[in-house]
């Protein structure tokens, strides 16, 4: 993977109502509510950040943290357990446990990708600007 390491991103792992490679579609609310879970690359190994998980309009809407390099396309894919489903001519998942959000070359999803990387100077400036710790001497 290409572009700087360390960088917040935020893109969609999951989009609701779209057949994806594997014959599946994601329904709102299969992933409920918003939470922290580990961001791995490529289904494996340690993690390499987390990913803070939320629905909205569109879909399954991650907003990272790598360790790692991140560049604006990337593919993002989940890693999850299906709690709820129909069969049909897909299987519709409208309850899944999320077990982990992963970056990927070739995501399920083709439109599931980042979007936005934050450039380096924003990240510096936001840890200047956090308010400094009681008894915690400044960096």
């Amino acid at each position: 993977m290409r572009g700087a390491s360390g960088r917040s991103f935020t893109g969609y792992a999951a989009l609701w109502d779209r057949v994806d490679r594997a014959g599946d579609v994601f329904r709102r609310g299969a992933f409920g509510d918003a939470r922290v879970v580990p961001l791995l690359s490529g289904h494996g190994g340690a993690p390499v950040g987390e990913a803070l998980v939320r629905e909205d309009e569109r879909g399954l809407l991650v907003e990272g943290v790598a360790g790692v390099a991140v560049q604006v396309g990337e593919g993002l894919s989940v890693g999850f357990r299906a709690t709820a489903a129909r069969q049909g001519a897909w299987r519709e998942l409208t309850g899944v446990e999320l077990v982990e959000v992963s970056l990927v070359r070739q995501p399920m999803q083709p439109a599931a990708r980042v979007q936005r990387v934050e450039p380096r100077a924003a990240q510096l400036a936001d840890d200047s600007a956090a308010p400094a710790r009681v008894g915690v001497p400044a960096k």
